[in-house]
């Protein structure tokens, strides 16, 4: 069978989480966090190994709380994000904090990952069926060799991602007639007022959106030859940030989006229906807390997860 590779994006400063490392917050009954149901499920489903992508300075933290027990039971390797791993030739504009984006934080596997990868955020919770759908696309149907990049994703329902304590961003898509996408625009200030949602475009214009609609989650299943497509564009990228911007980001959504339109990438739509959760908000830990004794008390988990 192929290998798979989980990658968790985990580099995050976590500063909507009031200054903490949101990532590494326990929400489970024995210490668990939630890259520990995350990385169960992807087990579960087939992964055969895990990437951790962090900074370096969360580097002793991270293998304490959670690295050193996933080296018990999985293959793992490290990768690293900083501000200023950028290509020959560039440097890190004056006033810039925050590294470059998911796109710059996957190009950190490149000589890593030689395998189909799914690629997750560390503070998201997707459920088991979407870990289960996009390893056997992996396996028994992406293409990893076409001259059209195989890609697939995760496809939540909208209003199974939403937060109780304030706004999210999210990537709304459109889809083909045939389940690819069609297109994925990154939506913020997503929220219920009212009986409506609203929502806003990145100029913060109001725009429509449905509780229906499919949203990308940053659950990615991806070709290793897309790292290569990361590391050609990336420059491209940092040529056409504007002077004096210091908070442009090199986003998968957007590289995907364009690469869909060029007639590069098909991506198919792996519908789950899984209750997302996660912790954006300090106020969120609570209600995620909450949702793992009920995940538990279901049956879905274990008390203790690796037992």
């Amino acid at each position: 069978m192929r290998d798979t590779t989980l990658v968790i994006m985990a580099a995050g400063i976590g500063s909507r989480f009031g200054g903490g490392i949101k990532q590494l917050e326990p929400v489970g009954p024995g210490g668990e966090i939630i890259m520990d149901y995350s990385i169960h499920d992807a087990l579960e489903a087939g992964f055969n190994k895990v990437v951790f992508i962090i900074r370096r300075d969360l580097e002793a933290d991270f293998r304490e709380i959670i690295g050193n027990r996933i080296e018990k039971i999985a293959n793992v390797a490290y990768a690293f994000q900083e501000l200023d791993a950028l290509p020959a030739g560039y440097s890190v504009p004056e006033g810039r904090k925050k590294p470059w984006g998911t796109g710059q934080a996957v190009l950190t596997i490149r000589g890593l990952v030689h395998e189909p990868f799914l690629v997750i955020n560390a503070d998201d919770y997707y459920g088991k069926e979407g870990f289960k759908k996009i390893h056997d696309y992996m396996v028994s149907e992406m293409d990893t060799e076409a001259d059209t990049y195989d890609m697939c994703m995760g496809g939540f329902i909208l209003n199974n991602t939403l937060s109780d304590n304030g706004t999210v961003t999210r990537g709304v898509c459109q889809l083909n007639e045939d389940g690819t996408l069609k297109d994925v625009t990154e939506t913020f200030d997503i929220q219920w007022k009212g009986d409506a949602l609203a929502a806003n475009d990145e100029e913060g214009h109001p725009v429509q959106v449905s509780p229906e609609q499919h949203v990308s989650m940053n659950m990615w299943g991806l070709p290793p030859k897309f790292l290569d497509e990361l590391e050609a564009g990336f420059p491209e990228f940092l040529d056409h940030v504007k002077e004096g911007d210091l908070k442009a980001e090199y986003l998968l959504p957007r590289i995907i989006d364009n690469l869909i339109k060029s007639g590069k990438a098909q991506v198919k739509v792996l519908e789950t229906r899984d209750k997302w959760f996660g912790v954006t908000y300090k106020e969120d830990k609570e209600a995620v807390v909450a949702a793992i004794g009920r995940l538990i008390a279901d049956g879905v988990y274990k008390e203790s997860l690796y037992d």
